[in-house]
């Protein structure tokens, strides 16, 4: 039997889910890893995702654009007439996890590039943490497939901008 049909009979809630949100899911497990893998030098971390993200616009590889569709979804998603959504709770930020500058990205009180790019790599980031510890199995990741469809795109979009500005130079870091 493969992992699959093992899920099928034994994890609530994967039988019910379609081919799309499966693959969806396995998708952003993989693009996840290499994400972090590359980019972030196995070091996955909020403070990692905000390091990267200036240096690439240190670089000239950012603009407003660069994430502004994800940035739009997750708003959407988030902020309903200027108050945070019940799912922005569900995102589960722990101390570190910069959910300061999360929320001026969110409301569109700043709209410098890195910020921009690192709000949307960390809301990214709780999703990658929320999955694997566990989380998104509470609900049994039903209603997932928009966050895990754009979580994709968010992160071939920063696989390629790495591969342009690369990660941040050991010189760099503090």
């Amino acid at each position: 039997m493969n992992a699959i049909e093992w899920l099928h009979h034994h994890a609530p809630g994967f039988a019910d889910l379609s081919g799309d949100e499966r693959d969806a899911i396995m998708h952003f497990s993989l693009l996840w890893s290499r994400f972090e893998a590359t980019a972030l030098e196995t070091n996955g971390s909020a403070k990692a995702i905000v390091d990267l993200t200036s240096h690439w616009a240190d670089q000239g590889g950012l603009t407003k654009d660069s994430f502004a569709e994800a940035l739009a979804y997750f708003r959407n998603r988030y902020v309903e007439q200027g108050a945070f959504t019940h799912h922005f709770d569900h995102l589960h930020f722990r101390h570190g996890d910069r959910q300061d500058l999360v929320e001026l990205m969110l409301k569109g009180e700043s709209d410098h590039p890195a910020d921009i790019a690192a709000a949307v790599l960390i809301i990214v980031y709780r999703y990658r943490n929320n999955y694997l510890h566990g989380m998104k199995w509470a609900y049994e990741l039903k209603g997932q497939l928009d966050n895990f469809t754009r979580a994709n795109s968010v992160l071939m979009k920063a696989l390629e901008l790495h591969g342009q500005f690369g990660a941040v130079p050991m010189t760099a870091r503090g």
